[in-house]
């Protein structure tokens, strides 16, 4: 497993669209975060990472789903899903390799905006005046964000060979179980069940951890919607051999 999954970081890095899908994820960012008016920081006049934070999960739909949509889809069209078949390897090795090495993509696309975190750090009036605890919990929250895509991804690059309806699948499935949830609960019409239909999208979950306490509630939440999605990925993986 631990050769796969250095062998799809390696493709992942070596492909221009895991290149150009980091620069985008970190110029957008930059640009909401420096230069837009009413969004950057230096006009919002608080030491704090809210821009990146809000749009983060957001650009992360275009960037996860571009990075996991070649994950399956090329190995069904390159006809090498039956050679991994034939490797010392199950099912869900594979499976967790690729999410493993996308991940890994996702969460070195999101190091490089710790200089934005120092950089609002040492502006500051006093030096240092940023909620940390708060600042480091919504990154963890865009970890486990980033996680929920990349399964989505998975499962979606896994029910077809054509990696532009695996890209457009995934990217539809997130932008649904991200903010769906919460924009049908405010609709009203559900009452009681308003709070629970909330409480099923990722994006309450993902703003009540990055208020910087570790709900494990939440990381429950995070890590049983991961699985899900891998387990119908292995479904389909495993109907394919």
């Amino acid at each position: 497993m631990i050769t796969l999954l250095i062998k799809e970081i390696r493709n992942f890095l070596s492909s221009l669209i895991a290149s150009i899908v980091i620069v985008v994820f970190l110029l957008a960012i930059g640009l909401f975060m420096w230069v837009f008016p009413d969004s950057n920081v230096l006009d919002y006049g608080y030491s704090t990472l809210d821009t990146l934070f809000y749009m983060a999960p957001w650009v992360f739909i275009f960037l996860i789903s571009a990075i996991t949509m070649k994950s399956f889809a090329e190995e069904r069209k390159m006809g090498t899903m039956e050679t991994l078949a034939t490797k010392p390897l199950n099912s869900w090795q594979i499976i967790f390799a690729k999410y493993l090495a996308a991940l890994i993509l996702v969460i070195f696309s999101i190091f490089p905006t710790l200089i934005y975190y120092y950089s609002v750090y040492v502006l500051g009036s006093p030096k240092g005046n940023i909620d940390t605890g708060a600042t480091w919990g919504s990154y963890i929250g865009l970890i486990f964000l980033g996680s929920c895509y990349v399964s989505i991804g998975l499962f979606a690059s896994s029910i077809t060979d054509n990696q532009i309806v695996a890209f457009i699948l995934s990217m539809f499935l997130s932008f649904l179980c991200f903010s769906a949830f919460q924009q049908i609960s405010k609709i009203g019409f559900f009452n009681q069940l308003n709070f629970l239909i909330e409480w099923l999208g990722i994006d309450f979950h993902y703003r009540s951890i990055s208020r910087g306490v570790l709900d494990s509630r939440d990381i429950l939440y995070f890590i049983s919607f991961t699985s899900f999605f891998l387990g119908l990925t292995q479904k389909n993986i495993s109907k394919g051999k």
